[in-house]
């Protein structure tokens, strides 16, 4: 495997380390948006740009309320690659925290594995623009802009120039986490500001629970009916709660 030489430069990945100690690093069915339902491996990774307030994976990108090293582990290209391989499913889901923040790395991850003939997904927040070899290599980008509903300041949430190449692609769509229905607007208002198309746009009620997610899910999927937009439950949540590498 030829990869760029030295530890801070293409050949270390950032990866979520799950409560075992071993690298979140699993095979499970994608849980939300255009794929669901799709048996996959993950790939979770750490840090992130955002700071959502109700955001479920705090421990990859929180260190004031978790400790990185503990939660994080640098792993070499080769051993990521090594991980994902030895679960003998060929469709890889990079999520995270924010995985185009290690995106050199993964685009040499992503371009090793293509010639093994992956596919791939990756989710993001749509504040940092892809580069020309993740662009080249992935199936499908599940982008999730976030709301004023997340608690991030406006400048750090909404990068215009990030959305707008997103919003260019036709292999991305647009997940929103939806928490109320005034949330509704304001994705409305990015439909109209970015020219998304209905196909492109999904609405998921926020939730880590079965409860809180069966009750949004309710009004929200009327909303979709109502507005024509597509519709995302949390399978993952439903099928086996709010638990790490399912």
């Amino acid at each position: 495997m030829s990869y760029v030489n030295g530890g801070d430069n293409g050949t270390i990945l950032k990866v979520s380390r799950k409560p075992d100690g071993e690298p979140e690093i699993f095979l499970s069915l994608q849980g939300e948006g255009a794929a669901l339902g799709t048996p996959s491996v993950f790939l979770r990774l750490a840090t992130c740009n955002l700071s959502c307030t109700y955001c479920d994976t705090k421990y990859t990108w929180d260190w004031k309320n978790f400790t990185y090293e503990r939660e994080v582990m640098e792993l070499t290209l080769d051993v990521v690659t090594d991980r994902i391989l030895a679960n003998g499913c060929g469709h890889l889901v990079i999520t995270g925290g924010e995985p185009l923040l290690q995106q050199r790395a993964l685009g040499s991850l992503v371009g090793h594995l293509k010639e093994k003939d992956f596919s791939f997904e990756v989710e993001t927040n749509g504040t940092i623009v892809p580069g020309p070899a993740l662009l080249d290599a992935v199936d499908q980008w599940n982008v999730s802009p976030k709301l004023v509903g997340s608690g991030n300041e406006d400048q750090w949430r909404h990068v215009p120039a990030a959305l707008r190449s997103f919003s260019g692609l036709p292999n991305a769509y647009f997940k929103f986490v939806i928490t109320n229905e005034s949330d509704i607007l304001e994705v409305q208002g990015l439909m109209k500001e970015y020219q998304l198309r209905k196909q492109q746009v999904i609405l998921m009620p926020e939730g880590t629970n079965a409860q809180v997610l069966q009750e949004r899910g309710r009004w929200l999927s009327q909303v979709c009916i109502d507005h024509g937009l597509r519709f995302s439950p949390r399978l993952h949540i439903l099928l086996w709660g709010d638990k790490r590498g399912m």
